[in-house]
């Protein structure tokens, strides 16, 4: 399945993501890697239906699967109000040129991560961060759980409306939940 990049004017060469055919296959991708991160920007609290934002799904789909977040911009303290304490704040230009290093260890000093997921972070950003990762560190899988496709992602979800996104993030919960 392939898909068109929400921002059209940018050509992403040859290689692009892969679209998940379904939400699951996040969930086998975060269980089958050693060292997952996520990485959450604003749009996160921008974002969802309702009384739920966006933040309510990272926030319980990092508990359920055990992935360290890594808050950007001013979500920290968004974090904080909803009882849960992120790994680290940073930037999203810092914590993308970490994973660039081939000799930084993590947040915890015990290596390099093998698989970042990114949510909340606006379209224009993630794209040079998930360009500059493919190309700066090839070994790295990138997912994208935006709503929007990146292409230049190793995996992302195709445009979808907000209703559909919100849904598919809680396959993904589920799936966690589930073990």
């Amino acid at each position: 399945m392939s898909a068109e990049p929400w921002q059209r004017a940018e050509i992403a060469g040859p290689k692009k993501a892969l679209v998940f055919a379904k939400p699951e296959v996040v969930v086998t991708m975060v269980k089958t890697a050693k060292r997952p991160i996520l990485v959450v920007g604003h749009e996160a609290v921008d974002n969802g239906l309702g009384e739920e934002k966006v933040i309510d799904y990272v926030i319980r789909m990092a508990k359920t699967a055990k992935i360290p977040v890594v808050a950007t911009a001013h979500i920290f303290g968004e974090f904080v109000k909803r009882g849960f304490q992120p790994a680290t704040w940073m930037s999203v230009m810092d914590i993308t040129n970490r994973l660039q290093d081939p000799e930084w260890k993590g947040l915890d000093g015990m290596g390099q991560y093998d698989l970042v997921l990114f949510m909340g972070i606006p379209y224009y950003m993630q794209w040079v961060t998930l360009s500059s990762l493919k190309h700066a560190s090839p070994d790295l899988k990138t997912l994208s759980l935006g709503r929007f496709y990146q292409p230049h992602a190793t995996c992302s979800f195709s445009n979808f409306s907000l209703e559909y996104w919100i849904n598919c993030l809680k396959v993904i919960i589920r799936g966690f939940e589930a073990k």
